[in-house]
């Protein structure tokens, strides 16, 4: 049974983020042939990184991704990395895209979340203040 655990030497790490962003000008370009191949290059780009994708969603507009990434990967970067090959490619294959001044904003909403509440830290962090 997976845990979702990273293991490296010295450290054991889950860093699950959610991602979404949207193309230039929130256009809802992302259907059909394009979708099907942003979803194909997105798991590409995942396996390069060592990135789990554990789901995603394409909406013509927006996507969602929910990933368990590598701590050598910050969470600026891993979008970057994303966005910067997924623009590539596509504008490479599909010639409308290339239409737009670009295919994704500059903008990306990311938060984490894990399996340990906030007030399950903050117990936490106050008994061992009290051990101390």
């Amino acid at each position: 049974m997976a845990t979702g655990y990273i293991h490296n030497k010295g450290s054991v790490v889950m860093l699950k983020y959610h991602l979404i962003w949207i193309p230039r000008r929130r256009r809802k370009v992302l259907v059909g042939a394009v979708a099907d191949r942003l979803e194909a290059l997105l798991r590409e780009k995942a396996e390069e990184l060592s990135v789990g994708i554990e789901h995603l969603s394409i909406q013509p507009d927006h996507l969602h991704m929910f990933v368990n990434a590598p701590p050598s990967l910050a969470v600026s970067q891993l979008v970057y990395r994303f966005k910067g090959y997924t623009s590539r490619v596509l504008r490479r294959d599909f010639g409308h895209l290339r239409k737009m001044p670009s295919m994704w904003t500059t903008a990306y909403f990311a938060s984490t979340a894990g399996r340990v509440s906030e007030a399950t830290i903050q117990k936490y962090i106050e008994a061992q203040s009290k051990r101390a």
